[in-house]
């Protein structure tokens, strides 16, 4: 069976039951100097713990503008946690200053046929800012979080906008295999509730190809979660049978999906081997394993290049696995998150089923190989 190395399991089980997270971290940061590695190079600052925010984050582009609002409006949330007020206040205004300030700049990086349409986005998000700043005033913390949010899914469309072309060539040895060239978003429905994926083809698109196509097919309706490890994982994607992944009808053969990871700062992602033993213990991937719902791809341990359909949502609590410092950033395919339906994550266990998954947006953006 595909899937997350047991050893590493029963570790982060202990590490738990023990109350020794905070050891590791020192440990980790200990010995890291100890080697040479200088501790100004480690992680700084709090993890990103919102799949949204993650994806929106990842989508490729560069306007320094639109990151700063986001930035700001991202904050609050943090902020909220230590009743922050003056801070707060002042990422309402730098937000407030950027949209009625900026908005040339914003516009720049939005092609011209997209122009009216990021233009009432921008007027939206102007708007929108007036009861943000009146909760803000307030000290309304619900509604502070869910004007916050609003805005953020705003902001989020527009950057959509900014992406003009695919910003590179999968490499040439996995054109076999289905690819994604953008996003997409999955709903699939459980006996337990309905779950909403957004795939990030940006990051992943061989991975977020092969299981948008899974999908297509119906290949994961009817199929029951074979692992639930209560704060740490759900897996299913296992096939009724003596298979462990998808057979394809074309070449009857498994279909094998590479290791597939961005690193920040990387034009392309990384292929067929994980980020230790590439030796790149500091470099952080695109998409973490911070948020709850992280979608992954399951794999057998030894084999970095052997995972096919089965995949696992990420149940582990964000708290403890701080970007860079934890055991699975850079050793599995993560290629999307749960954006509606973490309650229903909560409540599915082994034995439950899928029994519909359905691709609802983004269709379009899968390229199957000729």
């Amino acid at each position: 069976m595909s899937g997350l190395s047991i050893p590493v399991f029963n570790m982060l089980q202990r590490w738990l039951k023990t109350g020794l997270i905070a050891l590791l971290l020192v440990t980790l940061s200990v010995g890291l100097c100890a080697a040479g590695v200088r501790e100004s190079r480690l992680p700084q600052g709090n993890a990103i713990t919102d799949g949204k925010a993650l994806l929106r984050y990842s989508l490729p582009i560069d306007n320094q503008q639109v990151r700063e609002l986001q930035k700001s409006l991202e904050d609050i949330s943090q902020q909220l946690r230590g009743k922050r007020w003056s801070t707060i206040n002042a990422d309402v205004k730098k937000a407030a200053t950027i949209v009625s300030d900026r908005q040339s700049d914003i516009l720049a990086s939005i092609p011209d046929e997209q122009k009216p349409k990021a233009e009432a986005l921008i007027n939206q998000i102007s708007e929108n800012l007036v009861p943000l700043k009146a909760a803000a005033e307030a000290k309304n913390r619900p509604e502070l979080l869910d004007q916050s949010a609003s805005i953020l899914n705003l902001v989020g469309e527009l950057e959509e906008y900014m992406v003009q072309k695919f910003p590179f060539e999968v490499p040439a040895e996995y054109s076999n295999l289905p690819q994604l060239k953008g996003r997409a978003t999955v709903k699939m429905t459980t006996e337990k509730g309905d779950l909403t994926l957004v795939l990030d083809g940006y990051s992943a698109p061989v991975t977020a190809g092969n299981f948008v196509d899974l999908v297509q097919r119906g290949f994961y309706n009817g199929l029951p979660f074979i692992r639930a490890e209560e704060s740490y994982v759900l897996q299913t994607g296992d096939p009724i049978g003596k298979e462990e992944g998808f057979i394809d009808p074309k070449t009857k053969k498994y279909r094998a999906i590479p290791l597939e990871i961005l690193v920040k700062g990387d034009e392309i992602p990384t292929y067929g081997i994980t980020l230790e033993d590439a030796g790149r213990y500091r470099d952080q991937p695109v998409l973490p394993f911070s948020a709850y719902g992280a979608v992954a791809m399951a794999r057998p341990e030894s084999e970095v290049n052997g995972a096919s359909s089965q995949f696992f949502f990420f149940l582990f609590e964000p708290e403890l696995t701080p970007a860079g410092l934890n055991l699975l950033d850079g050793r599995y395919t993560i290629f999307g998150f749960v954006t509606e339906g973490k309650d229903v994550l909560q409540k599915l266990k082994q034995g439950d089923k899928i029994e519909s998954a359905k691709v609802i947006k983004g269709a379009e953006n899968l390229v199957q190989p000729k």
